[in-house]
């Protein structure tokens, strides 16, 4: 678990100057009042945001790079890059113009070109992207700052597709860039965001930094989520990794970094005891969690070694392990977020009812284990994947399988899990994680549901009823239906188990009361905040 900081530790945190020492701590000087210090929920171990779902890289992502369209706080999709947009009588046309005054970090300027090369990787990976390649029939480059997308069939979806608020979210690269293979990681960070990112000084493990993009010209609306104006009010901003959450704290609380981007929620009321930093909710939504299966490798190929985890898994335990006090945390026995249109509670009793050591210990037999390793992947300094690792790792002890826990940082996890090797290859079996519930709203944007096989997210769960309903879900017209056809994917999800759900909770942020401006939103976004 997590170190606990005590109230009289966190008292002694003025030697925190020393402690972030290792972390490049600059000279107090006049500059440094427009330099955003800012420790990031994990390291930064994979720079692409199309290539991976992570949150720490999605946020990396909203830096560097800007969207076609973004979402406001209603849900409400708005231009970003776009300027203007029309789409045709039979609703099968979209001509998009961008606006103007959009240039790359290398001075070149933002076209057509770029931006369809751009969607057509993202669509190559993500869930709601992989469902538009059904609907496409084309896209196509127009004027320099234009282009277009033909659809075989009119798709109410689109543009709230283009506004996707968090992972995967359709940033625009440049051409040369976005025509790298999806599966490949670009590690040229050149975007047309409000920040450029300095490669000069990037550590992973340790630092990275940004500047402000002073040739980016910001849209005249007020920021709302991702959408609105992207006014950078500060001059630099540095990311810090401090795995350590004692020497976090005591240097959150000392000043000498402006903001923790999620302290664990047994450290909260102790920040909240000094009063220049200010805690707020860190996602509107909640977080939801889960324990994510490989269904490539033994024994968890077999839908019945699955269910048999699900069988014991309380989550109530997961979410007091996680969060603590009931207040931080809900059972939320459905997959979608609890609270919105599409959560139904649809054979709920599957996570809410008794659970049954022995119908899991039948299923396992019935599933012909034979003793196969199971890896449990470890994000130690991240808290919401540990506490389900170590939950599900004791379960899975529990029912007399063989287990071995692999702790390591979340970034290490994070290109781990993109592994399809077998297990003596470095491959793995189980990890945990959470996903913003602006992600878990509806079919479109749960990558988890998601059952294409290779093309599905890390876990690759092959079915082909869960696809079929999901299209169909992406097809309707109107909302009874697809509340209708979210209770048929939680019944067949139910059965095929391509995750367990294990609850819902809801973290923190805090940050010293000298930064204003921040946006909360389901992702960290930098532009707004100004630092007295």
């Amino acid at each position: 678990m997590v170190e606990t900081l005590t109230r009289r530790a966190f008292g002694q945190s003025v030697a925190a100057a020393t402690a972030l020492a290792g972390y490049g701590a600059p000279a107090r000087a006049a500059s440094e009042q427009k330099t955003l210090r800012f420790v990031a929920q994990s390291d930064l171990r994979v720079l692409d945001p199309i290539w991976t779902t992570a949150y720490i890289t999605r946020n990396h992502g909203y830096m560097v790079f800007d969207s076609l369209f973004a979402l406001d706080a209603n849900f409400t999709p708005h231009p970003q890059m776009v300027g203007d947009y029309t789409v045709s009588e039979d609703k099968l046309v979209y001509d998009f113009t961008l606006r103007d005054g959009l240039l790359f970090h290398d001075g070149s300027p933002v076209s057509g070109i770029d931006c369809v090369a751009s969607l057509k990787r993202w669509i190559a990976r993500d869930s709601m992207g992989g469902t538009l390649a059904a609907v496409i029939d084309e896209m196509k480059p127009g004027a320099s700052k234009g282009f277009s997308i033909k659809l075989k069939e009119p798709f109410a979806l689109l543009i709230p597709a283009l506004s996707k608020v968090s992972s995967i979210v359709p940033h625009v690269m440049p051409e040369r860039l976005a025509n790298t293979d999806p599966y490949t990681q670009v590690t040229e960070m050149i975007g047309s965001g409000p920040f450029k990112f300095v490669k000069e000084e990037f550590e992973p493990g340790n630092k990275v930094v940004y500047v402000k993009n002073a040739d980016y010209v910001p849209r005249q609306e007020p920021p709302s989520w991702a959408s609105g104006g992207k006014v950078v009010k500060v001059d630099r901003v540095e990311w810090l990794y401090v795995p350590d959450h004692a020497t976090a704290a005591a240097a959150l609380n000392a000043g000498e970094v402006d903001w923790w981007e999620n302290p664990p929620l047994e450290l909260v009321p102790v920040l909240a005891a000094n009063p220049d930093i200010a805690i707020a909710s860190a996602d509107p939504l909640g977080v939801m969690t889960m324990v994510r299966f490989n269904h490539l490798n033994p024994p968890f190929d077999n839908p019945k070694m699955r269910q048999a985890l699900m069988a014991v898994a309380d989550q109530c335990d997961f979410m007091q392990t996680l969060a603590g006090d009931a207040e931080n945390w809900q059972v939320c026995p459905s997959l979608f977020t609890c609270g919105t249109p599409m959560s139904n509670e649809t054979d709920a009793e599957k996570l809410t009812g008794p659970r049954d050591f022995a119908k899991a210990k039948q299923l396992i037999a019935e599933a012909g284990y034979k003793g196969e390793k199971i890896v449990v992947l470890d994000a130690v300094d991240q808290p919401n994947p540990h506490a389900q690792a170590v939950v599900a790792a004791d379960l899975l002890k529990k029912l007399g399988l063989n287990v071995e826990m692999v702790s390591a940082d979340w970034g290490t996890v994070v290109t781990r899990r993109a592994s399809k090797k077998p297990i003596d290859e470095g491959g793995w079996s189980i990890f945990g994680t959470g996903t913003v519930g602006a992600d878990m709203l509806d079919p479109t944007g749960n990558n988890g549901l998601r059952s294409s096989g290779d093309t599905a997210w890390f876990g690759w769960p092959k079915d082909e009823q869960i696809e079929a309903l999901r299209l169909q879900w992406m097809k309707a017209t109107d909302l009874e239906t697809r509340k209708h056809i979210a209770v048929e994917l939680q019944k067949r999800a139910f059965e095929t188990v391509p995750y367990i759900p294990t609850g819902m909770y809801r973290p923190k942020t805090a940050y010293r009361k000298t930064i204003t401006g921040v946006i909360h939103a389901p992702a960290i976004l930098m532009w707004n905040v100004e630092k007295a």
